[in-house]
């Protein structure tokens, strides 16, 4: 017999443009700040949580065990445990996962979940020549024997390797595959837009209300998020495409989401320990879904998989897509939201690609990222899903009762989603 899962809350420091607030800060320090706030939030200083699950994506070869260093940094009693985990941008919500699983299964009481990534503090690799080389000359036997390896050094060992979020197999960016995705599902510029706006204004007045003052805790300088920007459906209009394919393009600066640096963290715990705990129960974690499409030879859109995901959780759980009081949809990009909200809404997709009986359906867009989405607020990869499942949680508390739809699409065509409740 499982037991129930417990969304207590969550914390999350601003999230900012790469370059900006945190340029001089690390991956490490991201993610500690965020462990720290949940630290404090919930009277956690010096005492043992039964796991730790963080993490990222651009990671730095030498940050081998991050999660374990962060806890030793947060307050937590050293005792705890703590592990990495990485699942491209589904990093957060994964480690969301791995805990909620633990902790229904009797194994662990209580856990700390998050992720973070910094595009200020990427690992530049060496050139792997240059790699050789160095490998070479440490095993060399005397100096003249490491004078010969390093003379066979050339310009262009020197030349490093940046980072980039492409996919290895195809060479293509992820904004240039949701170009195509784009492309087959006839998603134009102006509904991309559209949906940015929505983002940007749902963001600000999610900050003008209140809502982000208990959730996010001031680091390095920032109060708050630094993208979010008070725009319009002309300016938007006037933004030149970043990733054209095909000669046509339709995603622009202004409808994707901009590289950040952020972490974001969750507690997590059984009913139980809440009720001992006197901790709040924002809502309890009830079911999740991971899927992969084959973008190689079937050629799926790259981002597609929630897609997949989200009808084989409802089916599970014998709901329909109507049946949800807030959706928390990860913008990458505009277009991917809109591809795979076309999808649902289309019969052929539905009956012929995830073997349903019909379409899913259209959802209400009123109760889609109510304070804010990725456009908006920013994607540091391994945080965003802390940040939704914190926000969701945080907005089901707020509604007295209801149920939260979470679906993340991640980077080598998976996708990763989840279902909260508050009866």
């Amino acid at each position: 017999m499982t037991r129930k899962v417990v969304i207590a809350g969550g914390a999350r420091i601003p999230f900012c443009r790469a370059g900006s607030s945190y340029a001089d800060r690390t991956n490490q320090e991201l993610m500690t700040a965020s462990v720290k706030a949940v630290v404090d939030k919930f009277g956690l200083g010096g005492k043992t949580v039964g796991d730790v699950a963080l993490g990222g994506v651009m990671n730095h070869s030498s940050d081998w065990n991050m999660s374990r260093e962060v806890v030793l940094g947060s307050g937590l009693a050293p005792e705890t445990p703590a592990f990495d985990v990485r699942r491209a941008c589904g990093t957060g919500l994964e480690a969301t996962i791995l805990l909620a699983n633990k902790i229904a299964l009797g194994q662990i009481d209580s856990g700390i979940a998050g992720g973070f990534d910094s595009m200020s503090d990427i690992p530049v690799e060496l050139n792997r020549n240059m790699t050789k080389v160095l490998v070479a000359a440490s095993r060399a036997r005397t100096f003249t024997d490491r004078l010969k390896i390093f003379a066979g050094v050339r310009p262009s060992f020197l030349k490093p390797h940046y980072p980039a979020v492409t996919e290895p197999r195809t060479g293509l960016s992820m904004g240039q595959h949701c170009e195509l995705m784009a492309q087959e599902w006839n998603i134009t510029q102006a509904e991309q837009d559209a949906l940015a706006l929505a983002s940007h204004q749902n963001a600000l007045k999610g900050w003008a209300a209140g809502f982000y003052k208990d959730l996010v805790v001031p680091f390095s300088g920032a109060a708050k998020d630094n993208n979010a920007r008070d725009s319009s459906l002309e300016k938007l209009a006037k933004l030149k495409p970043v990733f054209p394919m095909n000669g046509k393009g339709s995603l622009t600066a202004g409808n994707s989401s901009p590289l950040t640096d952020g972490s974001s963290a969750v507690f997590l715990c059984s009913e139980d320990y809440a009720r001992a705990n006197k901790l709040p129960i924002q809502a309890y974690f009830v079911d999740c879904e991971v899927a992969a499409v084959d973008f190689l030879q079937k050629k799926e859109g790259l981002l597609m998989a929630p897609a997949y995901a989200v009808p084989r959780m409802l089916a599970r759980r014998g709901l329909k897509l109507q049946d949800f009081d807030v959706y928390e949809i990860h913008e990458a990009f505009a277009a991917q939201v809109l591809c795979t909200l076309k999808a649902w809404e289309s019969d052929d997709f539905c009956k012929n690609r995830v073997g349903l009986p019909g379409k899913l359906g259209s959802l209400d867009r009123s109760k889609m990222n109510t304070v804010g989405g990725s456009v908006a607020l920013g994607h540091p990869f391994g945080a965003t899903g802390g940040r939704i499942v914190a926000t969701l949680g945080k907005l089901l508390e707020q509604r007295g009762k209801g149920r939260g739809l979470i679906s993340i699409c991640t980077g080598g065509g998976m996708g990763v989603t989840a279902i909260l409740e508050r009866p």
